[in-house]
């Protein structure tokens, strides 16, 4: 193919081709990471760190992060970026408790929950593409702004509520529970993930997130509708945040205004260790969680050893650095 002439079906078909195996590649070297890091733990901590019980442990950990990175994968594919995540799942273990402590039914209180995860995300999308305010900004701002509704809401303290099924959703299974092997939790995120992988890769919308991303100037013009393209994946940002503030209830059993300060740092950082581009057009689910999943046992297991806290952030500080680099290498390589 000479310089100005369309690439040939062949040529789009070879692309297409060396795309997917660097994916696999990439997917590939993240499970090898993990493996060696599960190892080095298990190594040092002992067998107990690899036991079963662990092993639920640290998908249950994971969870929380997995649900919220699902939907920040899109966004970030689109090019845009949510900072105020940790601030909505707050917010909605706030609603959450409210609704189940008013006495209402635990799935009211589900879709309480989920709905204001997507109203939230909602009026992100709608500040980003009526006022034309970069994302950044945007979510900067909301993060203080959600995060103090949630406070207000709860009257500044955490806010107990009666014990119902919600409560079980992400538990510690029991003896006889466990031919289930992972909580139910734990496998409604990977139903999730399958779904959600599925419509980046095999829909158009997912093809238009992808092209957006890649290059927003482009995609007008081969009328991609970029506007209603972004404000749908922070509508499903902020569902499955709302989801992740659901397993977050889950886990604590009471709304705290207070909890997930930081978590999106948590989740940028699984999406771009998972092979997402912090400049759009590029991403994957699988890697998203593989990378939340290696956050989770790094975490871990320097818990297990006595490691203080400081040292935790910064071997979490290093891997999304690291991550930030190949991200950068990748990008010049392409």
């Amino acid at each position: 193919m000479t310089a100005g002439e369309a690439p040939t079906t062949e040529e789009s078909g070879l692309v297409r081709r060396i795309a997917k195996r660097a994916s696999l590649f990439n997917l590939a070297g993240l499970f090898i990471a993990w493996a060696l890091v599960f190892a080095f733990f298990t190594w040092q901590i002992g067998l107990s760190f690899g036991g079963r019980a662990n092993v639920e442990t640290l998908f249950r950990q994971t969870t929380i992060v997995g649900l919220a990175s699902l939907g920040a994968t899109f966004i970030i594919v689109s090019g845009g970026i949510d900072l105020s995540v940790g601030s909505v799942v707050a917010f909605v273990t706030v609603v959450i408790a409210r609704v189940v402590q008013a006495g209402h039914s635990p799935w009211v209180a589900l879709a309480a929950g989920v709905a204001a995860g997507a109203l939230a995300g909602l009026l992100n999308g709608v500040l980003i593409t009526r006022l034309k305010v970069g994302a950044f900004i945007v979510t900067l701002g909301t993060l203080g702004l959600f995060r103090g509704i949630a406070t207000g809401l709860a009257n500044e303290q955490k806010i107990d509520a009666p014990e119902t099924w919600l409560n079980e959703i992400l538990a510690t299974l029991g003896k006889s529970e466990r031919w289930r092997l992972l909580p139910y939790g734990v496998w409604f995120t990977l139903g999730l993930a399958f779904l959600m992988s599925w419509i980046l890769r095999r829909t158009v919308f997912g093809r238009h997130v992808v092209a957006v991303g890649s290059n927003e100037h482009a995609a007008r013009l081969c009328g991609v509708p970029i506007d209603r393209v972004k404000l749908l994946v922070y509508v499903i940002g902020g569902i499955t945040v709302g989801l992740a503030g659901l397993m977050q209830f889950s886990r604590l059993t009471v709304g705290d205004p207070t909890v997930a300060r930081g978590l999106e740092l948590d989740v940028i950082a699984a999406v771009v260790i998972g092979g997402a581009s912090l400049s759009g057009g590029q991403g994957s689910i699988a890697g998203t969680l593989l990378g939340a999943l290696l956050l989770s046992t790094i975490r871990s297991g320097a818990s297990q050893m006595g490691l203080p806290n400081w040292v935790q952030d910064i071997v979490t500080g290093a891997i999304i650095v690291l991550s930030v680099t190949l991200d950068r290498f990748r990008t010049r390589q392409s």
